[in-house]
């Protein structure tokens, strides 16, 4: 066995720390930009008079880099090359994912908005896998280059984790459907043209079958954006939506009539192993400035790093990073050889475990900088703020873990039969 990264991945890295430096640092300096990034990051990032949205300056900052990524041909390696991508893999996306984030908030890396200068653009492994020629036609390219993209509507106000019991309805109407129904926790959805809008066709409420995903203009009469709703981490983008007859043709179908789970769930795997990568980059970060700052800070005359009550904590974190990133990189491994659904509890573990380290270490940090930690002055309680939205969003680590009980107990299989979704 050889846990060692593999040669090309460990010399793309350092290419990746070159871009950085060349290109992003300097965008990151110039024009008072750091003001998204220091003290100033969550007041400078909010447009307070638009409801809380994002600001337009920091989200064409976050455009800007991610063009200068694309030219440069970073931001599309996950992609096949005919798109411009490098064939990029699970391992690739997760052992890069770590490496950006565990270099602290910046430009290059920012998850508060998923963004990257290697794009995580799962929106486009979707579209080359559920598409039809003619959606692939529309979508790919400004899917591939970061330039637009789709919201992604299948969580309700009354039904979260239990997405099969939805009540968002879809009938059909000679050659359109009709869409009646709303969607809470809608992210993206103010700068988005569509929206993936997942409603039940047929079927029973509890069915994995009969719910379909359209790819639904915001623009069409009865789609109405009620309210954007404040989270802990400012600004906000999280939308609660309602369908009011909302007419779409059969062409906005996407992965096949009744099928629409199949969607959710691999865009669940896909996105689950890259951000528990991305986690426990950010939980590596944690420690590493915890580590620095303990070494310096001499209160009563020795250094902070001299206490057993300093150094056994953060013993710990660093034991569950080590031992976290064995089973990520394998994950993504098994991923890669057998495809999406091959390893979903070990997917579950990872993501669960990972999400909640970031916690941990993030809370960790500011105990040990004190005040300072606590301050806005240091990363840590952004990084707090942020990462504990993933204890809930996309699974909550009470779900991850009832997945994986199903593995385990034998109520689930670890790879779905074709047309089977796993619940």
């Amino acid at each position: 066995m050889d846990f060692d990264i593999p040669a090309d991945l460990a010399s793309y890295l350092s290419e990746l720390d070159d871009f950085i430096e060349r290109e992003i640092r300097p965008l990151e300096r110039q024009d008072d930009n750091i003001r998204f990034f220091d003290y100033r990051r969550e007041d400078a990032r909010t447009d307070w008079d638009r409801g809380g949205l994002p600001n337009r300056d920091w989200e064409l900052l976050l455009a800007e880099a991610r063009r200068r990524a694309d030219e440069a041909g970073h931001y599309r390696y996950a992609f096949p090359k005919k798109y411009g991508g490098r064939d990029g893999t699970n391992l690739g996306m997760a052992v890069i994912r770590e490496h950006l984030a565990s270099k602290g908030l910046g430009l290059h890396c920012d998850l508060q908005n998923e963004h990257m200068i290697v794009g995580n653009n799962v929106g486009l492994l979707l579209m080359l896998t559920y598409g039809t020629p003619e959606q692939q036609a529309e979508w790919v390219e400004q899917l591939a280059a970061g330039r637009g993209g789709f919201a992604f509507g299948i969580t309700e106000p009354a039904h979260g984790s239990d997405a099969t019991f939805m009540e968002t309805t879809a009938a059909r109407d000679g050659d359109n459907w009709v869409i009646n129904g709303e969607k809470t926790w809608n992210t993206g959805v103010h700068a988005a043209s569509h929206d993936l809008i997942f409603a039940r066709t047929g079927g029973q409420p509890g069915d994995a079958g009969g719910i379909t995903a359209f790819l639904t203009p915001v623009a069409s009469p009865g789609f109405t954006v009620e309210e954007y709703l404040w989270t802990f981490n400012m600004p906000t983008d999280h939308a609660h939506v309602t369908f009011r007859d909302v007419r779409v043709p059969d062409g906005a179908i996407f992965g096949g009539e009744g099928r629409g789970l199949q969607v959710v769930q691999h865009f669940f795997n896909e996105n689950r192993i890259r951000q528990a990568a991305s986690s426990l980059g950010a939980a590596q970060y944690c420690i590493n400035e915890s580590v620095a700052y303990a070494r310096e800070r001499r209160p009563f005359g020795k250094p902070l790093a001299a206490n057993q009550a300093i150094q056994f904590p953060l013993v710990e974190l660093q034991t569950q990073c080590e031992m976290l990133r064995a089973l990520l990189h394998k994950t993504a491994w098994l991923m890669d050889r057998d495809g999406p659904f091959s390893a979903s509890d070990k997917v579950s573990m990872c993501n669960y475990w990972a999400n909640r380290l970031c916690c941990e270490a993030a809370d960790r940090a500011m105990q040990v900088h004190g005040g300072l930690g606590y301050s806005r002055h240091r990363p840590f309680e952004h990084i707090y703020r942020h990462h504990r939205r993933y204890r809930i969003t996309e699974g909550s680590e009470e779900i991850q873990m009832r997945r994986v009980a199903g593995y385990m107990f034998g109520f689930m299989h670890q790879r779905a039969p074709k047309g089977v979704i796993e619940a």
